[in-house]
């Protein structure tokens, strides 16, 4: 397992423009996080086009799996014929659930509920699951090992996601 590297973490000034910019509120464990320390390698937030394509990631991946691999749930009504039609549904559904908040490749921690606590998802198309169940338990997995550790039997139900986690494991 490879070990982490930290770098130096953003000022709080950088942190607020950086919300403000993507319209996002990051909950209080990150924000205390990245004002201590940042992983190398990990979301820049200085830098739009990165962030960009990391907050257009998780659409795009369930986006793909829609058009290529027949996801369509019963909830989200009849599937439409059009590929326009699919992806309006989708980015409906998408834009109800808590905007994902990218923190290292493709692991994306909830903006809301606004508080510690959150779990940490990995997101690969629609084969999202569980990799930490909070910030501080993602990176101890992230240092030692995806299975270092228990699992916790309670982990913090996000709308949507959650869902979607469920439905990987079933």
């Amino acid at each position: 397992m490879a070990s982490l590297t930290w770098t130096a973490g953003y000022s709080a000034a950088e942190l607020e423009r950086a919300q403000s910019r993507f319209e996002l509120s990051f909950p209080p464990d990150l924000i205390e996080l990245l004002l201590d320390r940042r992983p190398v390698g990990g979301t820049d937030w200085n830098d739009d086009q990165m962030v960009r394509a990391q907050l257009a990631w998780p659409f795009e991946g369930l986006l793909f799996d829609v058009e290529q691999n027949g996801l369509w749930w019963s909830e989200w009504g009849d599937r439409p014929n059009g590929a326009v039609e699919r992806a309006e549904v989708l980015k409906g559904v998408v834009h109800r659930a808590p905007t994902l908040i990218p923190i290292l490749g493709h692991r994306y921690i909830p903006a809301s509920p606004s508080e510690a606590g959150n779990p940490v998802f990995s997101v690969y198309q629609s084969d999202i699951i569980h990799y930490g169940a909070d910030l501080l338990d993602y990176f101890n997995r992230e240092e030692r090992g995806w299975a270092a550790e228990r699992w916790p039997l309670n982990i913090r139900e996000i709308e949507f996601w959650s869902e979607m986690v469920r439905r990987n494991n079933s």
